[in-house]
């Protein structure tokens, strides 16, 4: 495993950017209020960052653990957040993208609303900020309870039916983010199987489900990051990965699943009236008003074709006499 610092990547990441300073890149308009100085290179704002150890765990899959990326106190509040309101867990069929009961998840879980308080709304950020990807492509932060041997038998976060991969729906999820709201004595190891053999685990410290791969424990306020597509967004089948049961204690987790586009924005692709035609960005509407269809036209016309007046009614809905 080789130690790695956030800073460091971005450090690197930005400078590899920098490189393509001559490109014909077309960007979007900043935020309106928003002075910008030098060179956007990225997903960032105004925050507390965070500054942790990251250690790399594989290459296939892609996957970090992020020591201590949660507070004691903010696992305490989630845990107190979702523990009045759980139920039985349930897994996405593949056929029909509906969520139904299995025995191939025991646990029990709840979402939370995104920035459902200042500490959710907190950690939020803090995972966009370590993914650069922006907050909104997140779902709602799922609470998950394992006690008595619960488990989650080795699956992938990625999606195999149609529906849940619509653009409407943030199209594919990307990558997760997994933190541990509570150490667990024995068991609750979370284990990638197809991980290569080489970084599978061994040792009486691990679970027998946890040895059969990658295995990580779950401790109190530290994090695992990992991606479920490869860089050219296709499937990553060495992303499987499991709940070992949890023998002894109680394992508490919170999830974020990240999509390859804004997550459940349906109000972007309001087709009743457009038909295809429709804003992709928020702030659409704000830039149009500003002069921006005429000022920045090859971002506009592409991202923002409906404030800028290019568009036609859908013809299944232009009235005829």
């Amino acid at each position: 495993m080789r130690a790695t610092t956030v800073g460091l990547c971005l450090l690197l990441w930005a400078a590899a950017v920098a490189q393509g300073e001559g490109s014909d890149a077309v960007a979007a308009p900043a935020k309106l209020g928003t002075e910008v100085m030098g060179r956007v290179v990225g997903y960032g704002e105004v925050r507390e960052e965070w500054r942790g150890e990251v250690i790399q765990l594989s290459w296939a899959p892609r996957a970090y653990l992020l020591k201590g990326f949660l507070t004691e106190e903010e696992c305490d509040h989630l845990i107190a957040l979702g523990s009045p309101k759980l139920t039985k867990s349930t897994v996405v069929d593949n056929e029909s993208g509906k969520s139904i009961p299995s025995q191939v998840r025991t646990s029990k879980g709840t979402f939370l609303n995104t920035a459902q308080d200042e500490v959710v709304d907190r950690i939020e950020h803090r995972v966009a900020q370590v993914t650069m990807i922006p907050v909104e492509h997140q779902e709602g932060m799922q609470i998950l309870k394992y006690v008595n041997g619960e488990k989650y038998e080795p699956h992938f976060d990625y999606f195999h039916d149609v529906v849940n991969q619509k653009p409407e729906s943030g199209g594919q999820r990307i990558m997760t983010m997994l933190m541990y709201l509570s150490t667990v004595p024995e068991g609750g190891e979370t284990v990638f199987p197809n991980a290569v053999k080489s970084e599978h685990v061994e040792g009486p410290e691990w679970s027998d489900c946890a040895k059969r791969g990658l295995a990580v424990k779950a401790k109190k306020g530290d994090a695992i990051m990992f991606y479920g597509l490869k860089p050219d967004g296709s499937e990553d089948q060495t992303s499987l990965h499991g709940s070992c049961p949890t023998t002894k204690g109680e394992k508490w987790s919170a999830t974020k699943w990240i999509h390859v586009l804004p997550f459940n924005r349906n109000n972007l692709y309001q087709r009743a009236k457009w038909g295809d035609c429709v804003d992709t960005e928020d702030q659409c509407e704000e830039w149009a008003s500003t002069g921006e269809c005429e000022k920045n036209s090859a971002y506009m016309k592409v991202h923002c074709r409906r404030a800028c007046s290019l568009c036609e009614p859908a013809k299944e809905n232009v009235a005829t006499t």
